[in-house]
């Protein structure tokens, strides 16, 4: 007679669902990975903003602004709302919400400067 040791959770994992999360956090990383959408995210985590507010508080040139927040939308993690000739900008992503909302505890805050 053999016996079986009890699975472990370990075992139990389901390895598929980890690695597409994996790769959905890579791909949440990745593009948090640059200094100007970072900090156009930055802006964005207390509220909407248009076009012009977000290059006059930061300083990015239009063309780069532009490419910054196409690769956002691409990805996700804004949406877009048009009002006349302005487009407002706002995080559409909860996952990018929270990881931004983390760093800004670990590297915004007072305490932490």
């Amino acid at each position: 007679m053999t016996v079986q040791a009890m699975p472990t959770a370990a075992d139990q994992l389901d390895v598929a669902a980890l690695r597409a999360s994996a790769d959905q956090a890579q791909a949440l990383l990745k593009t948090l990975a640059n200094r100007d959408r970072l900090l156009l995210l930055c802006q964005l985590v207390s509220g909407e903003r248009n076009v012009s507010e977000l290059e006059q508080s930061l300083g990015i040139q239009q063309p780069t602004l532009s490419q910054q927040l196409g690769v956002l939308r691409r990805e996700g993690l804004v949406c877009t709302r048009r009002e006349g000739k302005q487009i407002f900008y706002c995080i559409d992503s909860p996952e990018a919400l929270a990881v931004l909302q983390t760093l800004y505890q670990l590297f915004c805050n007072e305490e932490s400067a």
